[in-house]
């Protein structure tokens, strides 16, 4: 009688798991409406492991409500929607007076930047091209030193070691002396830190906001989407933007990866105005009793301080269109000699590894660079899968045997370039919040390409003969990971 209840506990069990597999495939297929790969990932998922499938749905595969999700109702007071209408009209008609060929020659990918973010075009720029850790905070800590009105920091990863702790004791120094401080970090991303780590800060006067905090202990509903974005706003006139997070191992302490090789740039010109509006948006989507308004000295006139120009352009789940891929697709369509790309993960969708496969069968020089090793498996062993086929189509692949490269950075015809937080992966293009500047300048376009060369010099290449000859082992974890590629 026993085996009998046993079995038929079972079969209650095993019947109700597949009814509530089926119910979620129909929201998967129907509701979601997400794209086809993804949807087959998450079934496949859902078909193997039935139960675990289930709950790592609920953390990680329902879609974001976009609706309402960042606000600022004093935007209209910086002049956004006036400037955006005035340089669609001069590009139309051709009236734009550029400063030099790069930008002149890409126009049209500023006029859909414009049209598809909103991403106001500036051309009085002045920037630093950080790539070393301890040159990047040197330089940091010193702008927040010199600080005199405001410092607004935000990091997806924030960790309380010795780097964080020197960052945050700068800033209780600063907000000791008046200046205004806000801190915004990614709660997944520094999960590590303990919500005591900024309490002399709050005392000192700063604020410190925790972008989609957890609603119920240990389990967070929306962890799938995280805002991956890095962004320091100094006075209104300095801004950072890159791949840097905050921690010991961007200064290479940590034995496990190494040297860490990464991309920032120190902004200073009217491109810091959209560096803040994204950071005030992102703020008061976390704040709940400390918005932002709008102050004039958020936004004061910063001057000529170059004559770079490039937009700051974001991406997110909220959004309709994928932003920063499609500029990524935009740039490598207009390639005529060469398109350098180093990224820590390579997993492109269709439309991406397309536009490559065509720059690489038009006889473009196609130069990739990714890390020796893995942060996280599934991830790297589905980067060589797509690697093996621009292989080959004609590409160069290169690998990074100095540490770990974390670099996000595009170079087209040693003309235009990209830099920002976004890596070439499905989870930066459709669920991580990020951000780019986009640069039309071949100055800054050749020292990103020196840069290149400088790490070719600690990298190995990998041929297709090499690719071809991988063990079955490797192969089996490739075949495995491309399946769930869509999800990772």
């Amino acid at each position: 009688m026993d085996i009998i209840k046993n079995i038929s506990i079972t079969s209650i069990f095993l019947g109700f798991a597949l009814v509530l597999n089926t119910l979620l495939a129909i929201v998967v297929i129907f509701r979601e409406r997400r794209d086809a790969s993804a949807s087959w990932a998450w079934l496949l998922v859902l078909f193997f492991i039935p139960l675990l499938g289930f709950i790592l749905y609920l953390l990680f595969g329902h879609s974001l409500k976009r609706k309402h999700l960042f606000h600022w109702e004093d935007q209209k007071k910086i002049g956004i929607e006036k400037i955006l209408e005035q340089q669609l009209a001069k590009l139309k008609d051709r009236e734009f007076q550029f400063r030099n060929k790069a930008t002149a020659d890409s126009k049209d990918l500023i006029y859909m930047h414009i049209i598809n973010n909103h991403a106001v075009f500036t051309e009085d720029n002045a920037v630093e091209l950080l790539t070393d850790g301890r040159q990047k905070f040197d330089r940091l800590l010193r702008d927040i030193e010199n600080a005199k009105d405001h410092i607004h920091l935000q990091y997806y990863i924030y960790k309380g070691d010795e780097i964080g702790k020197k960052l945050r004791d700068a800033l209780i120094k600063k907000a000791k002396e008046g200046v205004e401080v806000r801190v915004l970090y990614d709660e997944l991303g520094s999960r590590s830190l303990r919500k005591t780590f900024f309490k002399e800060l709050k005392k000192a006067g700063g604020y410190v906001e925790v972008f989609f905090p957890s609603r119920f202990k240990f389990i967070n509903l929306r962890m799938n989407y995280r805002n991956h974005r890095k962004l320091v706003i100094i006075d209104g006139i300095i801004g950072y933007v890159g791949g840097f997070n905050v921690g010991d191992e961007y200064l290479g302490l940590n034995p496990a990866f190494g040297y860490w090789r990464d991309t920032h740039l120190r902004i200073k010109g009217t491109a810091v105005h959209s560096i803040q509006t994204r950071f005030i948006l992102d703020w008061n989507q976390a704040s709940h009793h400390h918005d932002i308004t709008y102050k004039s000295n958020h936004f004061p006139e910063c001057g000529s301080h170059g004559n770079i120009g490039m937009q700051i352009v974001t991406s997110g789940p909220d959004s309709e269109w994928e932003q920063i891929k499609n500029g990524y697709i935009k740039m490598i369509s207009t390639a005529k000699r060469s398109i350098l790309i180093q990224t820590p993960y390579f997993i492109p969708d269709a439309s991406l590894l397309d536009a490559l496969r065509i720059a690489c069968l038009s006889g473009v020089d196609v130069r990739i660079m990714i890390p020796n090793k893995p942060d996280h498996p599934f991830v790297y062993w589905a980067t060589l899968s797509y690697i093996g086929e621009l292989l080959k189509a004609g590409a160069s692949v290169f690998i990074y045997d100095n540490g770990f490269i974390h670099a996000k950075t595009i170079v087209v015809d040693e003309e235009i370039a990209s830099v920002g937080t976004a890596n070439i992966d499905m989870r930066s293009f459709k669920l991580n919040f990020e951000v780019n500047a986009f640069l039309y300048d071949e100055e800054i376009a050749k020292s990103l390409v020196l840069s290149f060369e400088k790490d070719l010099k600690v990298s190995k290449e990998l041929t297709y003969e090499e690719y071809q000859n991988r063990s079955r082992s490797v192969r089996f974890k490739e075949s495995i990971s491309i399946l769930l590629s869509p999800i990772l």
